[in-house]
C-alpha cells in the first residue's frame, strides 16, 4: 500500500476508533476499569505520548528546513537579482488570497445567517490576550539574536535572517561558494530526516486522531451545527474553487492535477493543524511532486506557512458575523469593511500553531464593536475546524508557490505533470530547476 493511503487509512482508523472510544465512555460507569483502562491508559496514556512525541518531531525540523530552504533558495538565485521579483509576486498573492477569504467568509455567513433564532450559552470562559501594537509586531520581524528566534521559533525572523545570510552568500565570492555547498549537502541532509519522519506518520496520525475524536464528543457539533457546516463549506469552496480558478487564470496549468497531489499534505495539514508542522511535508510536495525548483519554493512555502492564513480569514469573516447574529447586533458597511482589513491583518500575522486563530478573532470582535465574550460561543468545534482550516492553508501555499514558478519560468511542468513525482518514495535530493 503507498504511504499517501497508509496515511488515509490511518485518518479512518482514528476518527472510527476514537468515536468508539468516547461513545463507550459515555456508556459505561467512568469509574469502571475498563472506562480507567481506556480513558488513562490509552487515550490520556498511550495514544496522547505517541501523538505528542510525533508533533514534537515535525516541528522538530521546521527552523532548520526554513533556515536550509531558504539560504539555498537564495543561493541558486545567485546574482540574477529574480529575489525581488519572486519576494513582490509571492506577498501579493498571499494578500491577495486572504482578502478574498475574509471577504468570502463575511458574504457567505451574511446570506446564510447560522446564528438567526439561535441561543447559546456560553459555557467556557475565554480571556482574551493584549494584542501587539502594530509598530511592536514591524519591529519584532527583525532579530535582534538569530539564534535566540531559532530556539523560539520566531519563523519571521529566522527567515529573515535566512534571507541575509543567503544573500550575503552568492556575494561573497569564492568563500560564499563553500559555505552555499555546505548548506546544500545539509539541506539533503535535512530532506532525508522528512523522509524518515515521513514513513512513520501513519502511526502519529492515528494516534492524534483517535484521542481528539475520544475527547470531544459529536453533541458539541450538532449544538453549533449551523455554524460547523457553514464555516466547512466555505472553506471546502475557497480550497476547491477560488484556489484552482487563480491557478487557471493565471497559469495554462490543470488545477486538478495540484488537487490529487496535495492529499498526503492534505492528511498531514488535517491531523496536526498546524502549518508549521506540516511545513516539511508542503515544502517535500511543492518541489519534488509539482516541479517548483527550490529557489521559489524555498522563500514561498516557508513564508505561506507563516503569514498566509487564509482559512484563519475565513474563519474569522464567518465567526464575526456568527457571533453578531447571536447577540443580535447588525453590522454596518463600516464595520465590514473594517472586519475584512482587519482579519486580513490579523491572520497575516497569526503564528502558525493550532487555535492561535482564536486570539487573533478577539483583535477583529473588538474592531467591530462586538462583545469578545462570543469567541467562547466557538470554543467547542474550533479544534476540528481548525483542522480543515490548517488544510487550506497548505493548499495555499503548495498553489501560490506554483503560480510564481510558472510566472517565473521556472516550473519543470514536466515533473508537474507526472503522476508517479516522488510517489511515496524518499530518495534523492529535492528538485532544482
Amino acid at each position: 500500500m503507498s504511504l499517501t493511503n497508509r496515511i488515509l487509512l490511518a485518518m479512518a482508523a482514528g476518527i472510527l476508533l476514537g468515536s468508539g472510544f468516547e461513545w463507550l465512555l459515555a456508556s459505561i460507569d467512568p469509574s469502571s476499569r475498563v472506562a480507567q483502562f481506556i480513558e488513562v491508559g490509552l487515550v490520556d496514556g498511550l495514544f496522547y505520548v505517541v501523538g505528542k512525541i510525533f508533533i514534537a518531531s515535525l516541528k522538530l525540523l521546521v527552523v532548520p528546513l526554513v533556515l536550509v530552504s531558504l539560504i539555498c533558495g537564495m543561493t541558486s538565485l545567485g546574482n540574477s537579482g529574480r529575489m525581488g521579483a519572486i519576494a513582490g509576486r509571492t506577498l501579493g498573492l498571499y494578500v491577495l488570497t486572504t482578502g478574498i477569504a475574509v471577504t468570502l467568509g463575511l458574504v457567505s455567513a451574511s446570506l446564510i445567517g447560522p446564528g438567526y433564532g439561535l441561543s447559546v450559552v456560553a459555557d467556557v470562559a475565554f480571556e482574551p490576550k493584549p494584542v501587539p501594537p502594530l509598530i511592536d509586531v514591524i519591529i519584532n520581524i527583525f532579530p535582534s539574536n538569530p539564534f535566540s528566534a531559532m530556539a523560539q521559533g520566531e519563523m519571521l525572523q529566522v527567515i529573515v535572517f535566512a534571507l541575509l545570510v543567503g544573500f550575503s552568500i552568492t556575494r561573497a565570492g569564492e568563500q560564499g561558494q563553500r559555505i552555499a555547498a555546505w548548506f546544500r549537502d545539509m539541506e539533503a541532509i535535512v530532506m532525508k530526516m522528512v523522509g524518515v519522519l515521513i514513513e512513520l506518520a501513519p502511526w502519529g496520525v492515528f494516534a492524534l486522531l483517535v484521542r481528539l475524536f475520544a475527547t470531544m464528543g459529536f453533541d458539541t457539533i450538532i449544538n453549533l451545527a449551523a455554524y460547523f457546516f457553514t464555516l466547512a463549506g466555505i472553506l471546502i469552496v475557497h480550497a476547491l474553487v477560488i484556489y484552482p480558478l487563480i491557478l487557471k487564470t493565471t497559469t495554462r496549468l490543470n488545477p486538478l492535477v495540484l488537487l490529487a497531489k496535495m492529499r498526503r499534505v492534505w492528511a498531514f495539514a488535517f491531523s496536526t493543524a498546524s502549518s508549521a508542522a506540516t511545513l516539511p511535508v508542503t515544502l517535500r510536495t511543492v518541489e519534488k511532486r509539482l516541479g517548483v525548483p527550490k529557489s521559489v519554493a524555498g522563500f514561498s512555502i516557508p513564508l505561506g506557512a507563516t503569514i498566509n492564513m487564509d482559512g484563519t480569514a475565513i474563519m474569522q469573516g464567518v465567526a464575526t458575523v456568527f457571533i453578531a447574529q447571536v447577540y443580535g447586533i447588525d453590522l454596518g458597511p463600516t464595520q465590514l469593511l473594517m472586519v475584512i482589513l482587519t482579519a486580513t491583518l490579523a491572520s497575516i500575522g497569526t503564528a502558525a500553531v493550532p487555535g492561535v486563530g482564536l486570539i487573533t478573532l478577539s483583535l477583529v470582535l473588538q474592531q467591530a464593536g462586538l462583545p469578545v465574550e462570543g469567541v467562547a460561543l466557538i470554543i467547542g468545534v474550533d479544534r476540528l475546524l481548525d483542522m480543515i482550516r490548517t488544510a487550506v492553508n497548505v493548499t495555499g501555499d503548495a498553489m501560490v508557490s506554483t503560480v510564481v514558478a510558472y510566472r517565473e519560468g521556472q516550473l519543470d511542468e514536466s515533473i508537474y505533470y507526472d503522476p508517479n513525482a516522488d510517489h511515496d518514495t524518499h530518495e534523492g535530493e529535492p528538485h532544482s530547476a
